[in-house]
């Protein structure tokens, strides 16, 4: 038997998270709804992780979509810091990582993705900051102090915003990607190569068609490997290589999966009672 039953849960605390809540409370005024997310807080705008909140034209207590109070006044029992680890369709039950079971009716999975990590000496070495959330920022942002130095592994939009906010906050920054310009995936070459040379005026040390190959702590920095045969020492290393999506879960249920969970026009996927939502880790390249 659950410990706790629910009409409507809604796994993962996000944006589609927090807009599910409010679309739930346009049909339904009185269903019981649990939110439960493995960050610790409310869901917030994850944009301005990489963007406004490092130019100053907002603070982090501005990028939440909802203060607590708005939970509580539509119902909504919050279970954040909170991990789920197994789905049973058959049952309609959930259990988080210290063991709580909770019952549905209908389920929302809105499990959003995680950065992929280097498959290199060192990728998992402490302090390589995979930056994703907001506690990624809180810790990027004490460290990335005026003078040092930081690596960024990436080119794409995150490692191109990244290196832009560092270098505006004073920090020396190197990039290193393996295409020819930034953001090679989507910008035309006349558009990457121009923003390219336009990081380099503005003092971003680029190094285009060059990969990392190991990492390793010298003292206290950090020393990167290329398959150039660059050495790169840096104080810090932030890494944007993509996004994968968070779909053990429904994958541990038996749903169809693919590059995300495999859904119907209507966000439903083939249970009846579990429907799926997220960012564009749930959409294909």
């Amino acid at each position: 038997m659950a410990d706790h039953s629910f009409t409507y849960i809604v796994v993962g605390a996000g944006l589609a998270a927090a807009s599910a809540v409010e679309g739930i409370r346009e049909h339904d005024q009185n269903g019981s709804i649990l939110l439960i997310g493995a960050e610790p807080d409310l869901p917030y705008d994850r944009p301005p992780l990489s963007k406004q909140l490092w130019f100053g034209s907002k603070q982090v207590e501005e990028i939440f979509l909802h203060d607590r109070a708005f939970y509580s006044q539509h119902g909504v029992d919050l279970r954040l810091g909170t991990e789920v680890v197994a789905l049973d369709p058959a049952a309609r039950t959930l259990r988080d990582a210290i063991g709580t079971t909770y019952q549905y009716e209908k389920l929302l999975l809105a499990t959003g993705g995680t950065p992929p990590r280097l498959t290199i000496p060192g990728g998992d070495l402490q302090g390589l900051c995979y930056y994703r959330t907001l506690g990624d920022y809180r810790r990027l942002r004490h460290d990335a102090t005026k003078g040092r130095s930081a690596l960024v592994i990436g080119g794409g939009f995150i490692g191109s915003e990244l290196a832009a906010a560092l270098c505006t906050n004073g920090v020396a920054v190197t990039m290193i990607f393996p295409g020819q310009w930034i953001v090679s995936r989507v910008f035309p070459e006349s558009l990457g190569r121009a923003l390219t040379a336009h990081y380099r005026t503005k003092g971003v040390e680029v190094l285009d068609g060059d990969v990392p190959t190991s990492i390793q702590r010298d003292g206290g920095q950090y020393r990167t490997r290329t398959r150039g045969g660059r050495e790169i020492l840096s104080d810090l290393i932030v890494v944007g290589i993509g996004i994968t999506p968070n779909i053990a879960l429904a994958e541990s249920a038996g749903l169809e999966t693919g590059n995300g969970v495999v859904v119907n026009q209507f966000l439903q996927t083939s249970d009846p009672d579990i429907y799926a939502a997220g960012d564009i880790a749930f959409f294909p390249e």
